[in-house]
């Protein structure tokens, strides 16, 4: 009599945990591989070629200017200036954004009066604006927070009413009937299945923000990284240029990864929180 042979086979869930997993470090391994390659490219293609310093400096040359830069006062002070352009824009679109949205995906009308406005803001650039508000509120910090707080704002908005607007009727109609207040709806349905939507919003919202200060300290101003990036170009110092290129994309990636952790902590059980 011969002895069956039992093969043990994982549950689904654990298969679906590994998958997801092995998914999440793929980024990790991958973007730094993808950055060192470029590196070298960049590396070989100056040594190779010869061309100018002041058209395209060397890596390491940037590496070292970047590196000093971070010993330098006065940089800081032009990143604390960008960082709180960005976040204080941000945090106003946030609030507009979000409050708007919930009111539009909920009140009819309100949608059917402000649709055609924001399809038609939608489509104005906004960066033009962005010497319309110097002369309205001056070269001072205020103009580059509203310049951070609009270009953050419609993102944020089109995605909240998005959000609201996919919201299950059936769903609602269950609250309806258990006698649920519209705030205990908002609080126990809308805004949990919202939230996916809204921090996507949230992801494009923080990267246009810090976008939006920069371009208004392009135009205004003495201070932040978008002034001293200009101020760097006025004095044709292209490796102190690219290295506050390099500050300000680190600056960037910082503020996006950082709602990816908030998505994790406020929706851990949405698909989109394992990536």
């Amino acid at each position: 009599m011969t002895d069956s042979v039992k093969i043990s086979v994982p549950p689904p869930e654990l298969l679906a945990k590994k998958r997801i997993t092995r998914e999440g470090l793929l980024p990790w391994i991958t973007t730094p591989v993808l950055v060192f390659a470029m590196v070298v490219v960049w590396h070989v293609y100056v040594k190779t070629t010869g061309i100018s310093a002041f058209i395209l400096p060397a890596p390491s040359t940037v590496w070292t200017e970047w590196l000093a830069m971070l010993d330098s006062p006065r940089a800081w002070r032009h990143t604390y200036f960008t960082i709180y352009a960005t976040l204080v824009g941000f945090f106003w679109a946030i609030v507009i954004g979000v409050g708007l949205g919930v009111m539009i995906a909920r009140i009819r009308w309100l949608e059917q009066t402000l649709n055609p406005f924001i399809v038609a803001t939608q489509v104005v650039p906004k960066v033009a604006l962005v010497p319309l508000f110097v002369v309205w509120f001056g070269f001072g910090i205020t103009s580059k927070v509203i310049v951070a707080a609009v270009l953050a704002f419609f993102p944020i908005l089109t995605n909240t009413v998005l959000g609201v607007k996919s919201i299950d009727e059936g769903h609602r109609d269950v609250m309806t009937s258990l006698n649920a207040t519209r705030w205990q709806i908002f609080k126990r349905l809308e805004l949990p299945s919202a939230l996916p939507y809204i921090l996507t919003g949230l992801e494009v919202g923080i990267v246009l923000a810090i976008i939006g200060a920069i371009v208004g300290e392009y135009l205004g101003g003495n201070t932040g990284l978008g002034a001293l990036l200009i101020a760097r170009m006025n004095a044709y110092e292209t490796d102190q240029m690219f290295a506050v290129l390099i500050h300000m994309s680190l600056l960037g990636f910082a503020f996006y990864f950082a709602i990816g952790a908030l998505r994790r902590v406020l929706i851990p059980w949405h698909q989109s929180a394992s990536h």
